[in-house]
Parts: structure tokens; C-alpha cells; sequence
């Protein structure tokens, strides 16, 4: 299990207790967490835990100062190199997994002999009664939850358009084979979606979905809108190193969809015929939308994210366009650094 952590000393306790309290004997996994240059007290809580099967590795004695534009993936290929086992699961290091996540992974692995599994993440519960902060915060689950949809459906349909660092798992022989990160290790982000596109080449059929309730990772929402800006931009920001060309007009499709209905919106003001237009287009795409997320949602066991559904479309589309534009064109900050 890689964790690449920097900086998190409020939640990487409670992180690796919930990995040691797998049900799965701990002779059969080791821990290797990254520091990524923490100056809080991240490193002092893991060697706290006094576990045989915990290793903690300093990034800035492979790097030095070296300035980097992806220190996460860099992280991740440092750890690895260290790593004894066939199997690499990766998550982060504000996630929390359920007991049985390792057993599952290590029984899925076994039987269906995949090389690159993609599994479930999901944000925690709201805990918060105040109406705007439990909005938002309900916003960013059910965005987030609809992606986790579409990562499912995808990747079982063999398009493979979305994945998650936080609950991945592939082979270590399969991430030597396809030479890791290099040629994306300029990109900030993707250590994720970047890396299933160059193993997609070599072997399509055996990037699997591992669909259990057992392996979902819970992770915090980003507490503020900036912080939630800024994790979007990041995401959108590695559609420009995508290679598959059925992948990027997809998603220019979507974008210019939500373009399209901004404008109606705005139109609607001047033409009545702009907002009846407006008002089919919206119906229908809320109507798909919630076919589609029923069963993600009991999947999920988060039926009552719905209710925010129709409230949440003008904010939804509205921020579609603002990262879209901004992970192509602006720049974002991510652990304390700033990235173009």
C-alpha cells in the first residue's frame, strides 16, 4: 500500500489505523508511506505506530532541492522501487478504507487476474445542519458520487475515461512495463487516468472495475469553494495529456453542452423562445442524469444526495465552465504549491 503524504498530520492517523485493522494478515501487506517535504508532524505519527510492516521514505533524499511539477507521482515511483509485494494498491492519505478493502482486492486479483484495477471512492457524510455548508458539501458528494457513476460504467464498458489515485491497484511488474510515469511526469496531476492510458495500450481487457461495497474508500471534501475550485481545476487540467481522441471530444462535448445552456440561460432573459429551448434541454438532461445515478446511489448507499439534485444543476454548470476553462488555461494551487 503507497501513501504519498505531505503535510498531513490531521488525518494520517486515523488513515493507517484503519489499514491495520484490515482483516487480512499483516505478513501479506507493508505500508509505504512517501513524505513529500511535510514540516508539520506527519513523519513523527507514523513511526509512532512502531509496525514492522510500516516504512516511511523521505522524498528530498532522491530529489534534493529539485523543483518538480508532479511530486505525487514522483512519490509514488520512489516508493515503489521499495515496494516487496506483486500487487500495488495506492490511496491517500486523508482516506479512510473499510476492514475488509485489502481482503477483497487481494480475492478480486486472484480470480479475475486483472493487471489494473479501478475501485470506488466516495466523500464522507455531511456532519453539518447549517443549510449553506450542508449544500455545498452536498454538492461537491453528489458531483463527486457522479463521477465514481461514470468511472464504473466506463471502465466496465471498456472506455476507460476515469479513475481515482485514492482506490487504485495494478502490478508492479505492469507499472515497470509500461516505464511508470515517464512522459506524463510533467503533468501535476494524473497519476491516476494518465497511467491506465499508457497500461490501456498494451492490455485493454485487463483493466477491471472491482464493484463492492467493501472497497469503498472514504475521503474529505475539500472544505472550502476555493479548495474545491482548485481540486477541480487540478482534475481537469490532465484533459490536455489525454491520448485517445474518442475520450477528448467526449469530453468538448460536455463542455460545449454546458456552454450552450449557460448561454440559453442568459438568452432567456431577452428571447422567450431561448427559454422554452432552455427548459426542454434542461429536462431532459436532469431526467437522464437521474436514471443514471439511481443505482450509483444506492450503490453508494447515498439516495438522499438526490434531493440536492435539481438545486444543484445551475451551480453544476456553472462550475463545469469556470475549471474546465481554467485546468486548459490558469493555474491552481495543490498541497501548498503553486501549479500551471
Amino acid at each position: 500500500v503507497i501513501i504519498a503524504a505531505r503535510n498531513e498530520e490531521k488525518n494520517i492517523e486515523e488513515c493507517i489505523q484503519s489499514i491495520i485493522d484490515q482483516n487480512y494478515s499483516p505478513r501479506k501487506f507493508e505500508i509505504i508511506i512517501t513524505n513529500d517535504h511535510s514540516t508539520d508532524k506527519t513523519v513523527s505519527i507514523i513511526h509512532s505506530f512502531q509496525k514492522e510492516n510500516i516504512h516511511v521514505i523521505d522524498l528530498v533524499d532522491f530529489t534534493g532541492n529539485k523543483i518538480l511539477n508532479s511530486y505525487k507521482k514522483k512519490s509514488i515511483e520512489t516508493a515503489l522501487q521499495f515496494a516487496k509485494g506483486e500487487l500495488i494498491v495506492t490511496t491517500d492519505a486523508d482516506c479512510i478504507a473499510k476492514p475488509k478493502w485489502l481482503e477483497t482486492i487481494a480475492s478480486f486479483y486472484r480470480t479475475k487476474k486483472p493487471v489494473f484495477i479501478v475501485l470506488p471512492v466516495a466523500f464522507e457524510n455531511t456532519t453539518t445542519t447549517s443549510f449553506i455548508p450542508r449544500f455545498f458539501e452536498s454538492f461537491q458528494s453528489l458531483d463527486f458520487m457522479t463521477l465514481q457513476g461514470i468511472t464504473g460504467a466506463s471502465v466496465y464498458k471498456k472506455f476507460l475515461s476515469m479513475c481515482n489515485g485514492a482506490n487504485l491497484a495494478y502490478e508492479k511488474k505492469i507499472f515497470q512495463e509500461v516505464n511508470g510515469f515517464e512522459g506524463i511526469d510533467d503533468v501535476a496531476s494524473g497519476d491516476d487516468m494518465l497511467l491506465m492510458q499508457k497500461v490501456q495500450k498494451l492490455y485493454p481487457e485487463k483493466i477491471m472495475y472491482l464493484k463492492s461495497p467493501e472497497v469503498i474508500i472514504q475521503t474529505k471534501p475539500p472544505k472550502t469553494f476555493r479548495d474545491f475550485m482548485n481540486q477541480r481545476i487540478r482534475w481537469a487540467s490532465k484533459t490536455g495529456s489525454y491520448t485517445d481522441k474518442k475520450m477528448i471530444a467526449i469530453l468538448s462535448l460536455v463542455y460545449l453542452l454546458n456552454a450552450w445552456i449557460f448561454i440559453l440561460g442568459i438568452s432567456s432573459f431577452f428571447f422567450i423562445t431561448a427559454f422554452y429551448l432552455l427548459i426542454s434541454i434542461v429536462l431532459l438532461k436532469i431526467l437522464i442524469e437521474l436514471l443514471f445515478l439511481f443505482p450509483v446511489a444506492r450503490f453508494f448507499k447515498k439516495q438522499q444526495l438526490l434531493l440536492f439534485f435539481v438545486p444543484a444543476q445551475p451551480f453544476h454548470i456553472v462550475y463545469i465552465l469556470i475549471a474546465g476553462w481554467l485546468g486548459k488555461f490558469g493555474r491552481y494551487t495543490w498541497k501548498g504549491r503553486k501549479v500551471k
